[in-house]
């Protein structure tokens, strides 16, 4: 087994929403699972809930996902702190500010009691994202093929 080499940095990615229950959830397991281990990514919540939506967590088992260890965490300062980049997914200015650390909105409908359709609508809009994500922080990442089924909308080759 070789050791990585001193420089290779693993960026981590902080995933944030408000009850951390679907949005940041659903990034964090689609990073995990394109980046190959190459990218380290966490979800937290600035409001967590009690649980992971059923309705995302169904989605995303249909994926192939496991969502069976995911429960909301609080967000705190550490927790960004620890990262390269910090993503926001409906948090906003509640989200805590660490300097240094770089910040994305990403505006992605609420998944939390919609219905089926629009889960899957929002989670293929959450996995567009993230794959392009990857390929910014990880250029040289072959990205298996999407896990969404292809649409006529997205062409991901």
């Amino acid at each position: 087994m070789t050791s990585p080499t001193p420089e290779a940095h693993v960026a981590q990615v902080v995933f944030a929403c408000v009850r951390n229950g679907g949005r940041s959830v659903a990034a964090r397991l689609l990073t995990e699972h394109y980046a190959q281990g190459r990218v380290v990514a966490v979800s937290a919540g600035t409001q967590p809930g009690d649980h992971i939506h059923p309705e995302v967590a169904d989605a995303l088992q249909a994926l192939g996902l496991d969502t069976s260890r995911e429960h909301p965490k609080d967000l705190t300062r550490a927790m960004i702190a620890a990262s390269d980049l910090a993503i926001t997914l409906g948090c906003g200015e509640t989200c805590p500010y660490v300097p240094g650390v770089t910040y994305r909105d990403w505006p992605v409908d609420d998944p939390g009691g919609q219905d089926e359709a629009t889960v899957r609508r929002i989670v293929a809009d959450l996995d567009a994202r993230v794959r392009e994500l990857l390929l910014e922080l990880v250029p040289d990442l072959e990205l298996e093929p999407s896990l969404v089924a292809p649409s006529s909308s997205q062409s991901h080759a």
